[in-house]
């Protein structure tokens, strides 16, 4: 399946859409195929399926190895590659034009905090403070819609983590690639062909807490295991770092309040929102931008709670000034001029900031680069 387009760097996403119309009266046509590269989507000329059946035949070809199977019976299936790649296809009847093929690639090694200084997704003010955060054994929570580069950064900040810790993953399919010597992985398991032996992320948080972490980090909290990995951080498993799928950091505490009681816990909002504020130190909000650019839109530092919710203030931002011709975004990362309250625990951990690093400084009169 077109072996350059799988070696390209460049390419994250490859997706194959059948366009079979369903209707004896129009012929079929062969499936289209999308890439995703550098941020932007766009069809692909380099790989060709003669008809959905060919499609068909590849996805019973990927998915065998992977000990899943697909068919009338279970259309769906989520799987991970040898070469770690992420793929899920859906067929008939939940996919009514034919089937779907969806590769989400991932770099060959792992991206590290210069990349994403690089790629613009932050600058180095915030590298510096985000590693003394992760030094300090902060608890973080990472923010972002889909595609947003959450899980790039997550493996970012947990590079961050010093060698000697016993680090414990959970992840729904294992995607992080930590380097540190001491990372024990664990991956959720779905349910067998009889609906028996399922392994949720719920059930290894709590497993976690018997194997003596020092971290915990989890890939993404979807549901109830939420109010697990709040109790683990307030119980003194501090350090841990985990993601959820939000637009806004306010967003990211409301989901993260009603997915705490899909446990079935019978303490009242209010309690829960206090759990929240004591548990999360820092949260990013990581966005994908317009032109297909990721950038952490601010660092913010969990205050306490409020009869509105949680208390936050802005550490650092990035301000858009606005678009190039050809579509780029335009702006600027800056410090608001808040100096965060956790800068005592940074120092009583050893982590020495710049100086002048909070420090607002007002835009030049030169017009904003491209980020």
């Amino acid at each position: 399946m077109g072996e350059a387009m799988l070696a390209d760097p460049d390419v994250t996403e490859i997706m194959i859409n059948s366009r079979d119309a369903g209707r004896d009266d129009e012929a079929p046509q062969p499936p289209q195929v999308y890439v995703e590269r550098r941020g932007r989507l766009e069809e692909s000329t380099k790989i060709h399926f003669r008809d959905t059946h060919h499609l068909r035949n590849l996805i019973a070809t990927i998915v065998a190895p992977l000990g899943r199977r697909i068919d009338e019976d279970t259309p769906m299936v989520d799987g991970r590659l040898p070469d770690g790649s992420r793929v899920n296809a859906v067929i008939s009847p939940i996919a009514p034009n034919g089937p779907v093929l969806t590769i989400r690639r991932f770099p060959r090694r792992p991206h590290t905090v210069d990349d994403l200084k690089r790629f613009d997704t932050l600058d180095d003010d915030m590298a510096v403070f985000l590693k003394g955060c992760v030094c300090a054994k902060l608890n973080i929570l990472v923010s972002g819609g889909t595609g947003s580069g959450k899980t790039t950064t997550l493996n970012v900040l947990s590079s961050f983590i010093p060698a000697h810790e016993r680090i414990i993953t959970i992840e729904d399919a294992a995607e992080l690639r930590l380097q540190q010597p001491h990372v024990v992985r664990m991956e959720a398991r779905p349910p067998d062909e009889d609906g028996e032996g399922e392994i949720t992320i719920r059930d290894l948080v709590r497993n976690s807490l018997r194997m003596r972490p020092d971290r915990i980090i989890v890939g993404e909290v979807r549901g109830a295991e939420t109010l697990d990995m709040l109790q683990a951080m307030n119980t003194g498993h501090e350090g841990s770092l985990t993601t959820v799928h939000a637009n806004s950091p306010q967003d990211a505490f409301s989901r993260l309040e009603t997915m705490t009681m899909y446990a079935g816990t019978k303490l009242p909002a209010e309690a829960i929102r206090q759990q929240l504020a004591s548990a999360i130190h820092i949260v990013i909000q990581q966005n994908r931008m317009m032109d297909g650019s990721r950038r952490m839109v601010s660092i913010a530092e969990v205050q306490g709670e409020d009869e509105r919710g949680l208390v936050t203030k802005d550490i650092f931002v990035f301000e858009q000034a606005g678009l190039t011709p050809e579509g780029k975004v335009i702006g600027r990362f800056t410090a608001t001029g808040i100096e965060p309250r956790c800068l005592a625990r940074l120092r009583s951990f050893g982590v020495l900031l710049p100086p002048g690093i909070f420090v607002f400084r007002p835009p030049s009169c030169e017009a904003s680069s491209p980020a």
